[in-house]
């Protein structure tokens, strides 16, 4: 076959192709808020979070974000938001991890502190994105009723986008999502002995 014939057919396969392409994407007709939902042991979850946030400034957006679990340590990420000034409403309400305050009653005491936030954030038409860090954790332990959290988020406004991160995030709130990505272990550096580095882990 001759270079022009394989360049023919291979411009033929694309323009099927595109056609396909296009009359897929003409189909998808339904704008909505979205829930959600990233998950799995493996690491990128928050990060990836931050990557939309990033992305729905971008595009004029408010943001609010809800820290759940994770203590109020400086990280970069934060740092780097507080240059979009009341672009950005960020609530870092956790106490650190399960393990770090061994006090069952505090971190429920926490974990409804924030919800309410969660929740008075939702009602804010101004928010377009709202990120609930760690929230999945805050679920597993049983630190907030699952059923009033799933029904909450089903229930709020049809034009607000809601990212819901986390570990071992419960069925239910699963089966209510529009959007779950799990991120998978491969690999990890710590089991290589390579501690949390600035930039990477904060």
């Amino acid at each position: 076959m001759t270079e022009s014939a394989d360049d023919a057919r291979h411009k033929a396969k694309m323009e099927n192709r595109k056609a396909v392409q296009d009359a897929e994407v003409a189909s998808k007709t339904v704008e909505k808020g979205l829930l959600i939902v990233h998950t799995g042991k493996g690491k990128g979850k928050s990060t990836a979070a931050w990557g939309l946030m990033l992305r729905a400034i971008g595009r004029g957006f408010r943001i609010g974000v809800v820290q759940f679990g994770k203590g109020a340590w400086e990280t970069g990420e934060r740092k780097a938001i507080a240059a979009f000034g009341d672009q950005v409403s960020w609530h870092t309400l956790g106490e650190g991890f399960t393990w770090e305050t061994q006090d069952r009653a505090r971190d429920v005491a926490a974990a409804e502190r924030a919800w309410a936030k969660a929740k008075e954030l939702m009602a804010d038409p101004a928010i377009r994105l709202l990120v609930l860090d760690e929230l999945n954790i805050a679920l597993r332990y049983d630190h907030l009723p699952i059923g009033d959290v799933v029904a909450a988020l089903a229930a709020r406004r049809p034009d607000l986008h809601v990212v819901v991160t986390g570990r071992n995030a419960k069925p239910e709130l699963i089966e209510a999502a529009d959007l779950v990505t799990e991120m998978n272990l491969v690999k990890h550096h710590f089991a290589a002995g390579v501690k949390a580095q600035e930039g990477i882990e904060y």
